[in-house]
């Protein structure tokens, strides 16, 4: 089977998913296009270069509707033979891009690809296109439905995790991203955003609050308490699954979980034939993709067995990982990852994470590949494995290893 080799990875600096954040008048075409003239240009690629372009978003309505894959090849400077595909495997999306096109070289169908994701917060709302399993009474009934932060107060209380624990672990997210992008260490991967008159809008993360103290965030009420205690009342949902606990105890605020941002990113894969035709160099192979599903109700407990699948897949063990990136959805699924496994934080989102830098749905996947990748270069380390939890329970995650 031929090898999927990573030749280079970009994104674009997050901005605040709100009215006033510096890319809302940005599209997402137009962020995605941006993206893909970048990979061209930082690669040489010209004409027919790759096969295909897979793209991850997750709130696939208006202007994030329809194949914005293909869309976005049409906007871009790339040749109008090279298609596009739109997946969406929620919070996973840029990941799943990256790992089907990955698998595909692999199968030989195609030499390259260019794969990543896109998610505008602030043009097109979370939640607006609508789900099955929130909004249909059977659906939601059948799986004890309840929303991504009342599961993460679950993992919490199941798991013992306390308010002071998530805190802890949101302002050391906030050091280590102030300290990353002091060091510069994003700079081989960020992609500034300009407007149509060649002006830079945005070139660095805007989202992180550097200096964020525990002081800081105990004046935070929990985002999740009166949904979960008062009206609808998830948490007596919740305890249908869960009867043995005597109440869910409600740690999570703005603070520690992930923050609501736009940004893109993308990863050009291909086998090594490409790279030779190309003059490319290999920055590393993805050694192995999995994914699986997890209880509903709990939502998001997904990177703990699916890291165990990959590993078991591939032969590895945990100790044969240099580096972990965990997204940061809440800071609970950081936690249990690294009980599940006793994986020392210093190897855990080592520059940060979405609580401090932002979720930009569909491009997240993509995004903690490439900063992955980065630090393995900047450390002079081998491997190292990306996951995220996914909404619905579902997990998904990528072990990439330098060459």
């Amino acid at each position: 089977m031929t090898e999927a080799y990573i030749y280079d990875a970009c994104r674009t600096p997050r901005g605040k998913g709100r009215a006033d954040g510096s890319l809302h008048e940005v599209t997402s075409v137009a962020l995605s296009a941006r993206l893909l003239d970048a990979v061209a240009e930082r690669n040489g690629l010209t004409g027919p270069a790759v096969e295909d372009v897979i793209w991850g978003n997750v709130t696939q309505v208006g202007e994030q509707g329809g194949c914005l894959a293909r869309s976005a090849v049409l906007l871009s400077g790339l040749h109008e033979s090279i298609p596009g595909l739109s997946i969406n495997r929620f919070c996973a999306s840029g990941m799943e891009a990256v790992n089907l096109a990955a698998n595909q070289v692999k199968a030989g169908a195609g030499a390259a690809y260019i794969a990543g994701g896109v998610e505008m917060m602030s043009r097109v709302a979370m939640g607006s296109d609508g789900a099955a399993i929130a909004v249909d009474p059977s659906l939601a009934m059948k799986t004890c439905f309840v929303p991504q932060g009342i599961s993460a107060d679950i993992i919490a209380t199941e798991y013992g995790f306390s308010r002071g624990m998530a805190d802890a672990l949101a302002v050391e997210s906030q050091r280590r991203a102030a300290e990353a992008w002091a060091e510069n260490r994003f700079a081989k991967s960020i992609v500034p955003v300009r407007d149509q008159n060649g002006l830079v809008i945005l070139e660095r993360d805007e989202y992180l609050r550097p200096g964020t103290t525990m002081e800081d965030l105990a004046k935070l009420k929990p985002a999740f308490k009166d949904m979960g205690e008062v009206m609808p009342g998830f948490d007596k949902v919740a305890m249908l699954k869960y009867p043995h606990l005597e109440r869910i105890e409600h740690i999570h605020h703005a603070g520690n979980s992930s923050g609501i941002v736009d940004g893109a990113a993308a990863v050009l894969i291909g086998s090594k034939d490409f790279g030779q035709a190309h003059g490319l160099k290999p920055r590393a192979r993805i050694r192995a993709t999995a994914k699986i599903g997890t209880d509903p109700t709990i939502m998001l407990t997904g990177p703990v067995p699916v890291t165990e699948k990959i590993l078991r897949d591939s032969g590895m063990s945990i100790s044969d990982i240099d580096l972990f990136e965990v997204n940061e959805a809440f800071a609970a699924v950081v936690l249990r990852f690294m009980q599940a496994f006793d994986v020392s934080q210093d190897k855990v989102n080592v520059n940060g994470g979405a609580m401090a830098l932002g979720h930009p749905l569909g491009a997240t996947g993509a995004i903690i590949i490439g900063t992955l990748l980065d630090e393995l270069e900047r450390r002079d380390l081998s491997t190292g494995l990306a996951t995220l939890c996914i909404a619905s329970g579902m997990g998904a995650a990528t072990i990439i290893e330098r060459v």
